[in-house]
């Protein structure tokens, strides 16, 4: 028990060490999500917008740059926490790879990577939460870091599925992207007014999306919709560890099987025997 312990917290140690030293993620976690909070508040006009909260039925008329405040959250959550996981994973690849090959179990990664992913979510989910309670007093704040919470974790393991799969960083950066881009964009309700169609039900950010509205302006808890992501964080933690099982397992496969040393040494050819009529 002591053994896995000592490998869980190893491994844990060399995620987080690698977070800590990616700066750019620590500087946008510092300064763009509140300058991006602040500013949707502050530019945004506060004019009512009307619409249809598809979780509850309930018609709201928050104000619009309150509204335009929970939707940057998310998504700034969510890309922060998906650039994050996957910059580690991408770089990290190699570094995992060796740890299989040397007999590392990969539970002990696996574990390792879900547990700095869990603590960068919280932080970060907390952290737009409390920004945002700065500028108004959304009706149920715990509600609303936890939708933030699941969101971030989701992206974050979209950013291991495109850090295994995808070869250079500018493909996964535009995949993370242009995918919160579309996901966030079609449910704002500044933009579409609450969209009617049964489509954004099946975008990654739904259930938080829905958990964070109710949260910002409502009393209703949304169990069922926080319950919603975490069926995307699931599969979507599903996935990058079938990606990550296969990278390993095939590290693991072109490994040179064991031999023993005097097994490995070459034999000498025999030298042939003097003649006896060989001048000396």
């Amino acid at each position: 028990m002591r053994r896995h312990l000592h490998l869980f917290v190893t491994a844990a140690r060399f995620d987080l060490l690698e977070h800590a030293r990616n700066r750019f993620a620590m500087v946008l976690v510092a300064l763009f999500i509140p300058s991006w909070i602040s500013l949707a508040y502050a530019v945004i006009p506060s004019r009512p917008v009307a619409f249809r909260l598809r979780a509850t039925g309930q018609l709201l008329a928050p104000a619009g740059n309150q509204i335009t405040q929970i939707t940057g959250a998310i998504n700034a959550v969510t890309l922060i926490t998906g650039f994050m996981m996957f910059a580690v994973t991408f770089n990290g690849g190699r570094f995992d790879r060796r740890l299989a090959m040397a007999g590392y179990p990969r539970i002990h990664l696996v574990m390792a990577k879900t547990t700095s992913l869990a603590l960068a979510s919280g932080t970060i989910a907390a952290y737009a939460t409390a920004v945002t309670c700065t500028a108004w007093s959304p009706r149920e704040p715990v509600q609303l870091a936890a939708a933030l919470f699941w969101g971030a974790m989701t992206y974050g393991a979209l950013g291991v599925v495109f850090g295994s799969l995808l070869r250079r960083e500018v493909e996964g950066m535009f995949a993370l992207v242009m995918t919160s881009l579309v996901d966030v964009g079609l449910q704002s309700p500044l933009a579409s007014g609450g969209t009617g169609s049964a489509a954004v039900q099946f975008l990654p950010t739904y259930g938080t999306m829905q958990a964070a509205t109710a949260a910002g302006f409502t009393h209703a808890p949304l169990s069922g919709d926080l319950a919603v992501q975490i069926g995307w964080f699931t599969g979507a933690a599903l996935l990058g560890l079938l990606v990550f099982h296969r990278r390993t397992k095939d590290a693991l496969a072109t490994r040179s099987p064991f031999r023993p040393p005097w097994r490995s040494r070459r034999r000498q050819p025999a030298r042939p025997a003097r003649s006896a009529s060989t001048p000396r």
